[in-house]
């Protein structure tokens, strides 16, 4: 019997780890989270804001029958071992573990891996520790500040606007959003015009005029240029240059969203969906095995065991000259470092070689995730880049050229990251000093407004900004599209004027938190709870200090939005119909609510089913107050009758109630007689 019980997140991951460990252990599942914040207490927040925030936790609807299974093992187990995810959120999933199966220090031990192989599990057992509170503290502070951000000011939005919610990151997101929309609108085209000599292997542009650079801005001015200007240029220089064109990190968790959807057009919640199954494990042919290291990860760092392994890979396969060494990134004020960039966990385990045990979007990610790895380790590419400046009548022209004289990374990499040659003839060994050209044409452009955002250059903006965290980037952007703030127009954010009005509401009253810098300091002062340097219940207690007055002040002086009239009067007190908009969408009622309570239904959208059997209504599709559709009498409340199930309209010949249909089968809704 096992004697060590090892508790994961997932499920996924306790078949791949059972098969690591001896018949000595058991690995359970928590199935993700267990607890969470109350909705009780003031505000429904589930904190004592007067005494420190200290949090009030319930368990997760569904998850009694998980504690209850674990409790039964953790009593028969000799020690526990906590193996959730290696980041904050999974500190915290082991904290409550800890605390809800009643562990005691002796009898439990926290192990983190990065990967999800034999040795990296084997090793997490060498290296077990207890629990940081630290990075307790730190994810329990971010909940809490979502959690009154979330509920307080998405009361406002609700009760002010037609938005459905707010929060700490997502409105910092929309704002950029917004902000972006504005730039386009306010845009000014100016015009301009390009001049370019065309020769039979190359182009030339025209840039300077005496060696000063010159912009045309008209038409006349370009064809008072094309007057001056003869077929014959002069060779006045040509450059050869030398480059290298490094190679790039291994993905952290943003680069590896914004290159999927930018190179595999694949959506950010997409990609962390088939990442998080390529890292729990996948069945191959002789082995059960995560094919990629963790991937919420801030961090470009590579383990070194992995280094040595890859460059004596790529010297067997490639030649020494295309080995390259580690690079190291500056660190940023906002990345962790708490573990590796996103890797394979072996480079013997080739995409090629797994693509019978994967679908096709696995395969692509994981190609994507392993040659980028791969390149990272690889030396630079080296080019060599001509520069040719030509005269005519003391206008210059200038073309360049680049050609590729050592490939390097780009042997594995050029799938992602074009490099073509583009060259230019020999002209420094020209006899002739002049060049003629066939044609000088001239064309009009406009200068175009800033791009709007698509998910890489959002995602690529709130990592540069230092918002939120790149774990959290799906969950954000999903979130504004769900609740209908932008639209998605050839792949790119458009806010809708529901998300425009939110953005304007929140930046009259709450400008100084709800913007960048405030939202990438409470980042910063985060992570300092998670290394212990400050406090957690009192970067709290600073925020509430400032939020709560500003949030009283926005109750009582932003003005609620009028609801949109239908033009027609209500039936039963003749105040005017308006459009509402409820948990399922909108409906017509009355403006005179809550005296009057009429609400328009359109004949069109009732569903007969059959004859009421206790009067002469009809039984009608109705939806009970969360959602779920019931069936009943539409003269209620005079008649009550109601069914969970479809009725069939018929008796039941045993006892006379109705008959109704039931997982494809139909049986009484009283006696149980099944038909």
């Amino acid at each position: 019997m096992a004697t060590n019980l090892v508790i994961v997140e997932s499920p996924a991951k306790t078949k791949t780890i059972g098969k690591y460990l001896g018949s000595d252990y058991k690995v359970m599942s928590s199935k993700g989270h267990i607890r969470d914040l109350a909705t009780k207490g003031k505000f429904g927040l589930g904190v004592d804001i007067d005494n420190h925030f200290k949090p009030t936790y319930t368990t997760i609807k569904g998850k009694k029958s998980v504690i209850d299974e674990l409790k039964k093992e953790v009593k028969k187990s000799d020690h526990v071992y906590l193996a959730t995810d290696p980041d904050r959120e999974g500190e915290a999933i082991s904290w409550h573990l800890y605390d809800v199966l009643g562990l005691k220090d002796e009898e439990y031990e926290r192990i983190v891996f990065n990967e999800i192989t034999k040795n990296a599990i084997l090793n997490s057992f060498n290296n077990a520790r207890k629990i940081d509170q630290d990075l307790v503290n730190s994810q329990e502070t971010r909940r809490i500040l979502d959690r009154i951000i979330g509920f307080r000011l998405s009361k406002l939005i609700q009760s002010k606007t037609d938005g459905k919610s707010a929060g700490r990151v997502q409105s910092v997101a929309l704002k950029l959003i917004v902000d972006k929309e504005r730039e386009i609108e306010s845009f000014n085209s100016e015009e301009y015009w390009t001049i370019t000599a065309k020769f039979n292997e190359f182009d030339a542009d025209l840039f300077e005029y005496n060696h000063k650079k010159l912009e045309v801005k008209s038409e006349v001015e370009a064809d008072g240029i094309l007057s001056k200007l003869s077929n014959a240029f002069q060779i006045e220089s040509v450059d050869k240059k030398a480059k290298t064109k490094n190679s790039p990190f291994p993905f952290t968790t943003s680069t590896l969203q914004q290159t999927a959807s930018s190179k595999l057009n694949m959506a950010a919640k997409k990609t962390m969906s088939i990442a998080q199954k390529l890292y729990e494990g996948i069945e191959l042919q002789n082995e059960t095995v995560g094919l990629i290291t963790y991937m919420r990860t801030d961090s470009t760092r590579l383990s070194l065991d992995f280094v040595k392994d890859c460059i004596s890979y790529i010297e067997g396969k490639y030649g020494n000259e295309y080995a390259g060494s580690l690079k190291v990134n500056k660190k940023s004020e906002n990345v962790q470092d708490a573990h590796e960039a996103i890797r394979p966990t072996s480079i013997t385990r080739t995409p090629e070689s797994v693509k019978p045990y994967l679908s096709n979007d696995e395969y692509k990610l994981y190609r994507l995730i392993y040659y980028r790895a791969l390149a990272s380790l690889m030396h630079a590419a080296k080019t060599e880049n001509t520069t040719v400046i030509l005269d005519n009548n003391n206008y210059q022209f200038k073309a360049t050229g680049q050609v590729i004289t050592f490939d390097g990374y780009l042997k594995v990499y050029s799938d992602y990251e074009k490099s073509s040659d583009k060259s230019l003839p020999p002209l420094d060994t020209y006899q002739s000093n002049v060049l003629v050209s066939s044609e000088i044409e001239k064309e009009q452009h406009f200068t175009q407004p800033p791009a709007r955002y698509t998910e890489s250059s959002l995602v690529k903006a709130m990592e540069e900004l230092g918002i939120g965290r790149p774990s959290t980037y799906a969950t954000i952007m999903s979130n504004i599209k769900d609740r209908g703030y932008v639209s998605i127009i050839d792949k790119k954010f458009v806010p809708t004027d529901t998300g425009i009005e939110v953005t304007d509401r929140l930046q009259t009253y709450f400008s100084n938190i709800i913007n960048v810098e405030y939202t990438a300091n409470m980042e910063n002062d985060l992570d300092k709870i998670s290394e212990g340097k400050i406090i957690w219940y009192e970067t709290l207690e600073d925020f509430y200090k400032e939020f709560e007055p500003l949030l009283q002040n926005a109750f009582d002086k932003m003005e609620k939005k009028e609801p949109e009239k239908t033009g027609e009067d209500c039936p039963e007190c003749g105040s005017p119909l308006v459009i509402r908009k409820g948990r399922y969408g909108e409906f017509t009622a009355c403006s005179n609510y809550p005296t009057c309570k009429y609400i328009k239904v359109d004949p069109k959208s009732i569903k007969e089913i059959c004859d009421c059997p206790n009067c002469d209504g009809k039984i009608i599709e109705k939806k009970s107050k969360r959602g779920k559709i019931f069936y009943g009498c539409n003269n209620y409340p005079t008649c009550k009758t109601a069914y969970w199930d479809m009725p069939t309209g018929e008796k039941c010949p045993e006892c006379g109630k109705m008959l109704v249909t039931k997982k494809d089968k139909v049986k009484c809704s009283e006696c149980g007689f099944e038909k």
